[in-house]
């Protein structure tokens, strides 16, 4: 076990520092001048020479890179030129937000998921099978955007049982705050309850043909304890991967329903770095939804070798 954590650790350092080699590249060496980009084109050039300094745009591109990395190891980030705060500062205060969004909508996707998955497999070829293929292929197809869309004319314009927009801060109150992100986190959930129902129904349905699930039911074991006790527990082997992935396309995922719902989270904020050219904060910001992602392939792939030793035979 220590020589495949050992493994996986090293590869994910490695990816870490290909992603910020490549995000670094990508933002300040390629053609171009981030603080021309910035200022724009009539800008005087005292100006920019003092913004280039201030970005450090005026030493070596392997200076900078390590300047970089090297702040980022130690906890100190950079400045960012909109709001003239550290970037950690700010992704702390939008995570307050995604976190918690991508958390339930996570919650949601599962509570939904699953039991439309082993439903849809021990009634395979049914019309309750049917239904929830086709809820699954619906839900794959519908932009989450364009759900989001619908949703606030539904639930609240129409119906008010929801905010349209906003957040009120949890300093409002958790219960409130929370209620806030129901609609947003619903609005992620339903692709991924979709992609997470079809996986559960796949992966329960090749666990049913297993010779330890005939041997439970030949002891006389009733259907329930036989899908929950042996079906499920076996099943979830793969769907760990999924869920892992999920979490972390939900958090880097969020850009586009953060802004339809205007919420102050993380998408939000790298949507409003974009526009404004801060290119301090989206050089921190994307590398941190890259972190998050490689993370938590680490952590999937350490859970999966916890479940199944062939796991870290195999690896």
């Amino acid at each position: 076990m220590f020589a495949f954590l050992a493994r996986r650790l090293l590869v994910l350092l490695a990816t870490l520092f290909v992603a910020s080699l490549a995000i670094f590249v990508v933002l300040e060496i390629l053609p171009g001048d981030p603080a021309l980009l910035i200022l724009g084109i009539e800008a005087q050039d005292d100006t920019l020479a003092a913004l280039r300094a201030q970005m450090g745009l005026d030493r070596p591109a392997p200076v900078r890179y390590l300047t970089w990395i090297g702040g980022l190891l130690s906890g100190t980030s950079g400045i960012s030129h909109t709001y003239s705060v550290p970037v950690f500062e700010l992704i702390g205060e939008r995570l307050a937000v995604t976190a918690p969004l991508a958390v339930l909508a996570l919650l949601l996707s599962t509570a939904v998921a699953i039991p439309l998955g082993m439903f849809a497999a021990t009634r395979r070829g049914r019309p309750g099978d049917y239904g929830v293929m086709g809820f699954s292929q619906i839900g794959m197809a519908i932009p989450n955007f364009w759900f989001a869309i619908l949703s606030i004319l539904v639930f609240a314009v129409a119906l008010g049982w929801f905010p349209a927009a906003g957040f009120p801060g949890w300093e409002a109150g958790v219960g409130i705050a929370l209620w806030a992100l129901v609609l947003p986190a619903v609005s992620l959930a339903l692709p991924e309850a979709a992609i997470l129902a079809r996986v559960t129904r796949s992966s329960v349905l090749e666990t049913l043909g297993a010779e330890y699930v005939r041997t439970a039911r030949a002891k006389g074991l009733d259907e329930r304890r036989v899908l929950w006790g042996h079906v499920l527990r076996n099943a979830l082997i793969p769907m760990t991967t999924i869920l892992g992935l999920q979490f972390a396309f939900l958090l880097a995922g969020s850009i586009v329903v953060e802004n339809v719902f205007a919420l102050p989270g993380l998408g939000r904020l790298i949507f409003q770095a974009v526009s404004q050219r801060d290119l301090v904060v989206v050089r921190d910001v994307v590398l941190l939804l890259v972190a998050v992602v490689v993370v938590v392939n680490f952590l999937v792939d350490v859970a999966y070798a916890a479940i199944d030793p062939r796991a870290r035979r195999a690896g």
